[in-house]
């Protein structure tokens, strides 16, 4: 409660400048809560601006204020004003993260700027960074917990249209368009809550998923036809993509998303992994059903982590050797692998 008293008098002082920052190779949630809670504090007077780490797929571009988005990694002059912006913040806030490392460069940045720090986010174990932590893994999305400390601080009647743009499309995709375990009967009444704006919530799913490239749809062809491996005595799937596979496809920020998701639906499949070879590291997702954790097995050999049915991980090794990595430790997970119902 003192936390909470503390925090209202914050956001309700005169105007501050606050920085809003999530996490690298953002995705809707990501960015959709950063730009709804930059309104809002708009809204209340103040001056904010989001940064984050690298450019977010061109499917999220589209949301209100995504025009005024600082992209740190561009080049030496937007490094340099997010520096100056975080030098300069009153107020840092922290969203859909729970550990400086998730945003690259920008990481030492937060831990030297002299701002109050604020963390709203809705993954496990939460590093101790931050001077208000907002830290709750019964949300489904972080945009889910935007909404409710609006609500809580009593300006509910401040959430408009652009709001809930882009507070749905966080809520949406972080619940798999409502299909994940993760899609209480909260999640549904903030999503009705949001659609009394006006908030049509068949443009905000076309305006993500039915916006592919044509190299994104070769891409998606070619990875279930040829790089698709079935594991039936593991009840898992894995997916492998190398550099070249990219490049001959021609692939752009976020024209992998969701393929890993596409394991899921074969029938008998608890697991489903896809492996990408970036330029410094091998890049790991990982989803299941059910009762099976992946946060688990990812946390454990991949340093990874995020939620019970969705987390990532990465390695340092080759691209066949994380693949060894993944075959060898799978008999150890066998057993509660066979067990899930689906």
């Amino acid at each position: 409660m003192q936390q909470w008293n503390a925090f209202y008098d914050l956001i309700n002082s005169p105007p501050k400048r606050i920085v809003i920052v999530t996490h690298q190779n953002p995705d809707a949630d990501a960015i959709g809560s950063s730009l709804g809670w930059k309104i809002y504090l708009q809204k209340k007077g103040h001056t904010a601006t989001v940064i984050i780490p690298n450019e977010c797929p061109s499917n999220l571009r589209w949301m209100p204020d995504y025009e005024e988005v600082v992209t740190y990694d561009i080049n030496a002059q937007t490094q340099a004003l997010s520096k100056s912006l975080l030098q300069e913040a009153d107020i840092i806030c922290c969203l859909d993260f729970n550990t400086l490392y998730r945003i690259k460069g920008l990481g030492a940045l937060v831990q030297e700027a002299t701002g109050i720090k604020v963390l709203i986010d809705h993954h496990l174990e939460p590093d101790s960074f931050a001077d208000f932590v907002f830290s709750d893994t019964s949300k489904a999305a972080t945009a889910q917990y935007v909404l409710e400390i609006i609500n809580r601080l009593g300006d509910g009647q401040l959430v408009d249209l652009p709001m809930a743009k882009c507070l749905y499309a966080g809520i949406m995709t972080d619940t798999g368009s409502f299909r994940h375990g993760n899609t209480t009967a909260d999640v549904h009444l903030a999503v009705a809550e949001l659609m009394k704006t006006g908030l049509n919530v068949n443009y905000v799913h076309r305006a993500i998923f039915d916006n592919n490239s044509i190299g994104r749809t070769r891409l998606l062809g070619y990875v279930l036809s040829e790089k698709l491996t079935v594991l039936p005595e593991y009840r898992t799937v894995y997916m492998v993509l190398s550099l070249d596979d990219l490049k001959c496809f021609g692939s752009e920020i976020g024209d992998t998303d969701g393929i890993v998701n596409y394991g899921l639906s074969l029938d008998n499949i608890v697991m489903s992994v896809l492996m990408i070879e970036r330029r410094d590291e091998i890049k790991l997702s990982f989803r299941s059903v059910d009762e099976f954790s992946v946060r688990e097995l990812a946390n454990k050999y991949f340093s990874g982590g995020g939620h019970k049915n969705a987390s990532g991980g990465r390695t340092t090794s080759s691209l066949n050797e994380t693949v060894e990595r993944l075959l060898s430790v799978l008999p150890e997970y066998q057993s509660e692998l066979l067990n899930v119902e689906k």
